[in-house]
């Protein structure tokens, strides 16, 4: 059985020291199909980094039960709540078997999910979830927490749609899966890390990430750019775009673009796709067949328009596969880029 970690359980604001936040991989569960969907691909993440696990569900008391008809506040005994949430729990890691060379913890934690995953951002190395739950935990997922936490996250996330457990032969009861698989039929999955970039920091940020991730697994990395169509919202252009010559230009970016990476990674096989096509689209379906797809939070808006603006966003509304959402941040590899050929400027 795995080790409590229990931080300060309590009302929003009193959540637990920084210091007593888990460190590794922190998984949420919510006891629905999709949160152990995410806790199995936390599970194999973990032992492929050597890392530590931590799965977490957390519960809040109704505001209707907290309530007295005086419009004061009654004390409210949330045992039974949480002994639910505990429940939850026990059954996720009653079913995620051995792991080899995982230290595994976990805790039940009283508060708003997305406000207790955002705080164990704070320390963990990644932060794995579903894309939908009960209405508990994971329960707005994709609404408000599974947008919130990839945007606002101080640590990298891997949001793990229920598509995933076709891959590892699991089997899956949710009627609208069902239906998308019986629609689409089987996958041919890649061994292959993809990452999409757009020019912009951001996305190179991303790149180095999914490099990263790619020498970690062993495969190669795809670096993928959608050009999509210009509409009516460019119609102030005052001269047509020449879409061979755009073309031409974001292949020397990418040639540029992959010199510099091989540069900081010797070793990695690395591709590139330039795909004619809307960002969304074209990412969502290069999801449905590579291990892993990587992203920034939010892009430039530039050649292939903008990264948790609108694209990661939707992507992570329509992933076939997990998505890693890679935030921004400092990075000293990032100088040399401009040494390397074309470059968008900033």
């Amino acid at each position: 059985m795995a080790d409590q970690l229990h931080p300060q359980d309590g009302a929003a604001g009193n959540g637990p020291e920084e210091a007593d936040l888990p460190t590794g991989i922190v998984v949420g569960v919510d006891g629905s199909e999709h949160g152990n969907c995410a806790l199995k691909w936390a599970a194999r993440e973990a032992e492929r980094r050597g890392t530590s696990l931590h799965v977490v569900t957390a519960y809040s008391v109704p505001l209707f039960a907290a309530s007295g008809l005086d419009g004061g506040y009654a004390t409210f005994d949330d045992t039974v709540i949480r002994d639910g949430a505990e429940a939850v729990l026990k059954e996720a890691l009653d079913g995620l078997g051995p792991l080899d060379g995982v230290e595994v913890t976990s805790s039940v934690e009283s508060g708003d999910a997305s406000g207790v995953l955002l705080e164990f951002s704070k320390s963990a190395e990644l932060l794995v979830f579903g894309t939908r739950g009960r209405g508990g935990f994971v329960g707005r997922l994709l609404g408000s927490v599974s947008s919130a936490l990839p945007a606002h996250a101080h640590c990298t996330t891997v949001t793990v749609p229920l598509r995933y457990a076709e891959r590892i032969g699991e089997k899956v009861d949710d009627r609208h899966v069902l239906a998308e698989q019986a629609k689409e039929g089987p996958a041919e999955i890649e061994r292959i890390v993809a990452v999409g970039v757009d020019g912009s920091e951001q996305a190179r940020v991303a790149v180095l990430a999914a490099a990263e991730e790619a020498m970690l697994l062993g495969m190669p990395l795809r670096i993928v750019c959608a050009v999509p169509q210009f509409s009516g919202s460019l119609a102030w252009v005052p001269a047509p775009i020449d879409r061979e010559q755009l073309f031409q230009d974001i292949r020397a970016q990418l040639k540029a673009g992959t010199a510099w990476l091989q540069s900081h990674f010797p070793r990695l096989e690395v591709q590139t796709s330039l795909l004619d096509g809307p960002p969304v689209d074209v990412l969502v379906g290069v999801s449905r067949t590579v291990e892993l797809l990587v992203l920034g939070t939010r892009g430039r808006g530039g050649f292939t328009g903008m990264l948790l603006g609108s694209t990661t966003d939707g992507v992570l509304h329509h992933a076939k596969g997990p998505i890693m959402v890679v935030p921004d941040r400092e990075d000293a590899r990032l100088a040399d880029r401009s040494a390397f050929g074309p470059m968008l400027a900033p």
